[in-house]
């Protein structure tokens, strides 16, 4: 019998945990929980005899591959894939998944809540001022900047988006304006999201030639990787630029000197907050599953991240 274990150290929601197992025993799958683990070795001895695994920010490295023997599928439950070890899961015939768009809704979320708190003095009694009429770009226009779009229009901003893997054509068809690079983006608008992952091209590619074109009253918010981030750069743009604000929940490593120097122009979650609501826990639970599920009955490989 095919087994799936969840092995997940901040567990899914019992919600999440619920419909996962419907769809694995429905399959005729067997389901084995492994939560809130505090060794690795607790990992590793889970792993040994699963056919297959889903994770959420747990680190699937060469160790545990080594150590799962009958593995044949890792599923990330969440967009972002960088907890896993790409290469050794393809030299050990691993394929890897993601479950994109089913956190995207509660990231666009997080970030409009951060931009509200701001532009309302932390709701501190003191008077702020309104999105409405602002300029919003986004870079990178896939699942996130959807969805960020579809609130952006309630909002009644005026929407950009720069996204090099998408045409114009594509941009404009969600009622957004295309521009044809990232500098035209940055000089274009007031508030830029950022919504592309970490990898060799994007990290350290927020600089300060980027965040320097901004316009007056330029704030930046990153609900993507602390990676993408050039910090030197954006502790820069702090100083030159008393306008500029940082929202993000990826607390940079500088965070100490912008929290001693720069009070009122930046907030950080306390952790990682994108994905963290209920429905974005089970849909991306269940659509692990259901991903497992079609990969073992019918070969699908459609979310494969590791080609």
């Amino acid at each position: 019998m095919t087994k799936v274990l969840v092995a997940t150290d901040k567990p899914f929601a019992k919600v999440a945990v619920a419909g996962i197992r419907k769809v694995v025993e429905a399959a005729g799958f067997e389901l084995a929980l492994l939560e809130k683990y505090t060794e690795v070795s607790q990992f590793l001895a889970a792993v040994a005899d699963a056919d297959a695994l889903i994770v959420r920010s747990d680190l699937v490295t060469a160790e545990v591959l080594d150590a799962a023997k009958q593995l044949k599928i890792v599923v990330r439950a969440g967009a972002g894939f960088d907890n896993i070890d790409l290469e050794a899961a393809t030299k050990h015939g691993v394929v890897v998944m993601n479950t994109p768009g089913q956190n995207s809704n509660a990231v666009a979320e997080l970030a409009f809540e951060m931009m509200l708190y701001q532009a309302r003095g932390g709701f501190a009694g003191k008077s702020g001022f309104e999105l409405r009429g602002k300029t919003l770009g986004l870079h990178a226009f896939g699942y996130v900047g959807k969805c960020m779009a579809a609130i952006a229009k309630g909002f009644g901003m005026q929407l950009f988006a720069y996204d090099p893997f998408l045409s114009a054509e594509d941009i404009a068809k969600e009622g957004v304006t295309p521009v044809a690079s990232a500098e035209e983006l940055y000089e274009k608008c007031q508030y830029v999201s950022l919504h592309m992952p970490a990898n060799a091209k994007t990290k350290l590619s927020i600089n300060h030639a980027l965040l320097s074109r901004m316009p007056k009253g330029a704030t930046l918010v990153n609900t993507a990787r602390a990676e993408v981030i050039h910090e030197e750069d954006l502790l820069r743009v702090f100083e030159e630029r008393p306008d500029f604000v940082y929202l993000s929940d990826v607390a940079p490593i500088c965070k100490a000197d912008i929290e001693a120097k720069y009070p009122g122009r930046f907030l950080f979650t306390a952790k990682k907050m994108g994905a963290q609501t209920e429905e974005a826990n089970t849909n991306a639970g269940i659509a692990a599953a259901e991903q497992i599920r079609d990969f073992i009955v019918k070969g699908d490989k459609r979310f494969q991240v590791n080609k």
